[in-house]
């Protein structure tokens, strides 16, 4: 299928594995350049080397710490200095530490709102003016299950995130008339390593076999296993193309009918892992 992206140029943050590397992959698998990004140079340079030997993509890679407003700046500039426009962005962020209400301090509810809110509002006040320039682009907003089931064990996410989830939403609606689509996308249960440690560490606190925790979560999912990185990523590809140019605005739940993390033991350390 012709997505309508050959020619597109997609800006990809926390790609260096999991749902970040998978939605490049697919993105520059559609024909779209890539410019991808996470924290660690060695291993994002190396997921940016997987890529374009697989998909023949032009790929960009560098690493940037998304707290940091100079290094954002310079990964859209650099960007645009290598592809010349930004078509497509995909915002992707891991998750501050559990903990209730009293478990944290001002200072942590702000690196938090950094991490979390702050990185998603500088991301895209960087690419809007270039979006605006061409006559529109699409931007996927990556949260997490607790936008829609609050967790005490996750104030912070459980709050920030509710935010994020509400930005995505405003900015639809501000940017629509400029050819500008956002969308918010809410992962569930993805099968991959992270998830994977993580299963083993709660089978661990359970007492049970990794095969018996995972056998037990499965069956709290109404499709009855986990989703894979590709089926994310293929949710993400829909909402950049031409096929969902009259979508925007909306919240797309990719989770095998699953969202409530108040009713898996596991969630709250799902979230923490999976988007980073």
């Amino acid at each position: 299928m012709d997505w309508g992206l050959h020619g597109k140029v997609a800006m990809v943050a926390g790609a260096s594995k999991g749902l970040g590397f998978a939605v490049a992959r697919a993105l520059a698998l559609a024909g779209a350049d890539i410019s991808m990004v996470s924290r660690d140079a060695p291993s994002i340079t190396q997921a940016a080397s997987d890529i374009e030997q697989e998909t023949k993509a032009r790929v960009l890679a560098l690493p940037v710490d998304l707290r940091s407003a100079a290094a954002m700046l310079q990964w859209r500039d650099r960007t645009l200095e290598r592809f010349g426009r930004v078509d497509i962005l995909f915002t992707n962020t891991g998750g501050p530490p559990t903990g209730g209400f009293f478990d944290f301090d001002d200072n942590a509810w702000r690196d938090a709102f950094e991490l979390l809110v702050l990185s998603v509002v500088r991301m895209v006040r960087l690419v809007v003016p270039e979006m605006k320039s061409q006559g529109g682009g699409s931007i996927a907003v990556a949260t997490s299950a607790l936008v829609k089931e609050s967790s005490t064990e996750m104030i912070l996410s459980t709050v920030l995130r509710a935010s994020v989830a509400s930005l995505a939403k405003a900015l639809a609606i501000e940017f629509a008339r400029d050819g500008i689509r956002v969308n918010h996308i809410i992962p569930g249960r993805i099968d991959m390593g992270r998830i994977r440690q993580l299963d083993e560490l709660n089978a661990s606190r359970a007492g049970i076999t990794s095969s018996a925790w995972r056998k037990q979560i499965s069956a709290s999912i109404p499709l009855g296993r986990y989703g894979t990185p590709d089926e994310f990523a293929q949710a993400v590809l829909f909402l950049s193309s031409n096929a969902a140019s009259y979508i925007t605005g909306a919240t797309l739940q990719v989770d095998g009918a699953k969202s409530d993390a108040q009713h898996d033991p596991g969630e709250a350390y799902r979230i923490i892992l999976c988007n980073s």
